[in-house]
Parts: C-alpha cells; sequence; structure tokens
C-alpha cells in the first residue's frame, strides 16, 4: 500500500495568472515586465490572450520569442526573462518546485551595487504594501525600468563577445540566494521531490496487483488568493499552496 501519498496539484506545480505591465518602455516597447532568472525553477508561460514577445538572454546569447494566445514557451533555469507587451498579452504561469519563481527563487537584473547583499537586494526590490495602489504602481513602475536598464547593458555586452558582466550577474545573483537554499530545499522535498516518489511508488503497487492506492482518491479546488498583485512582468493572481 503506498502510505504518505503527495495529494497535491500535478507534479507540485505552481499557477499564476499574469496580466503583463502595459507602461511604455524606456528603450520603445508598449509594454513590458521586469527582467530576471530563476536560479532552480523552469518556468513556463501560456498564453491565453493577446500579443508580445518574451525576450532571453544566456550564455549562449539574446533570443527573441514571439508570444500569441496558444503560445506554450518555458525556459530553464539561469535564463534572463523579459516580457513584451504588444497589446493585451495575458499568461497562464507554470512553475517548478510549488510556486518557487514567485516566492523567492528570481533574482532582477538591478545594477550591480544592488546586489552586493541580501539585505540591499530586498530593500531595492520591496513594493510597499502600506502604501496607496497608485504609489506601489510607481514604484513597481521604476524597479521595472532601473532592471530593464541593466539588462539592455547585459545584453549589449554579450552580444559584443563580452561575458565578464553577464557572468558577474550571475555570481551575485547565486550569492543572494545561498541563505534561502535550506528553506527551498525542504519546499522542494516536500512538493516535486515527494510527487515523483509517489508516482514511483504507485507504479511498483500496481506492478504487485495492488490497486489500494485508489481508494484513497481525492479532488481539490481552489481560487485565487490575491488578485492583481504587483509582481515582476505583471498584474499577478496568485494561487498559493497548490
Amino acid at each position: 500500500m503506498v502510505s504518505g501519498a503527495y495529494d497535491g496539484f500535478p507534479g507540485a506545480v505552481g499557477v499564476s495568472r499574469l496580466r503583463v505591465y502595459d507602461w511604455p518602455t524606456a528603450d520603445g516597447e508598449s509594454g513590458g515586465g521586469t527582467p530576471h532568472l530563476h536560479l532552480t525553477c523552469t518556468e513556463g508561460y501560456v498564453v491565453t490572450a493577446g500579443t508580445g514577445t518574451v525576450q532571453t538572454l544566456t550564455t549562449s546569447g539574446y533570443r527573441e520569442t514571439p508570444l500569441e494566445a496558444g503560445t506554450v514557451a518555458w525556459f530553464t533555469p539561469g535564463t534572463i526573462h523579459r516580457l513584451t507587451n504588444h497589446g493585451g498579452l495575458e499568461i497562464t504561469v507554470v512553475m517548478q518546485n510549488s510556486g518557487l519563481p514567485e516566492a523567492g527563487d528570481a533574482v532582477l537584473t538591478l545594477p550591480q551595487h544592488l546586489l552586493a547583499d541580501p539585505g540591499t537586494y530586498a530593500e531595492a526590490v520591496r513594493i510597499p504594501a502600506d502604501v496607496p495602489e497608485a504609489d506601489q504602481a510607481d514604484v513597481a513602475r521604476a524597479r521595472r525600468d532601473l532592471a530593464t536598464g541593466r539588462f539592455l547593458e547585459l545584453r549589449e555586452a554579450t552580444e559584443r563577445g563580452d561575458p565578464g558582466p553577464l557572468a558577474a550577474f550571475q555570481q551575485a545573483a547565486a550569492a543572494l540566494v545561498r541563505p534561502r537554499l535550506d528553506a527551498w530545499e525542504r519546499r522542494w522535498r516536500a512538493g516535486a521531490s515527494a510527487a515523483a516518489e509517489t508516482t514511483g511508488a504507485q507504479l511498483g503497487a500496481l506492478r504487485r496487483q495492488d490497486a489500494r492506492h485508489l481508494t484513497a482518491a481525492r479532488v481539490g479546488a481552489t481560487g485565487p488568493a490575491a488578485r492583481g498583485r504587483f509582481g515582476m512582468c505583471g498584474r499577478l493572481d496568485v494561487y498559493p499552496g497548490i
């Protein structure tokens, strides 16, 4: 009999709904999000409305992937990504490790001096919760524009064959998240690792002609725990704990 079976959302995947910011950008885009990377999680986009692109930067170079309703795009850890919104871009975001990308596994492409230590970085990215929404929007937009400026610098350096700035950012990002790794490992063990182990146990049970785990079937459903939150790339509807 399978015991201690994982019964959360499939594969411990996290989900959020995203309406990408339509604030014009300094480099002439009609709208767009805040460039950043994840260090341990692959992230996927299921485009549900509108058009735009996801701009990505890795040690292999710069790339733009067009987005429109029906597109599914994804990228692995270490990919700096920036969404551009050409009109009404809405996305269902699918995230590894119980939504860890929205719960800490993200570093924005801020100027290097703001990546010096976790406290400095946290203050630089903080959006105050105790101010009016218009003020929160101003902070989110300024944060996005600051990160976009550094992203464009990293892109330019990479395209001219200078890997140093991107490597320095990657190293700073890795150092920033190091104090969180124990908590991230606990999240992974309780989620994605447990889900995979449960599948292995179920396969073993079925090979032994033991189907008792089917009697423990259950159904789950939830709605957003937060709507319209200012996120890195747009306004978010958040579904925590699924």
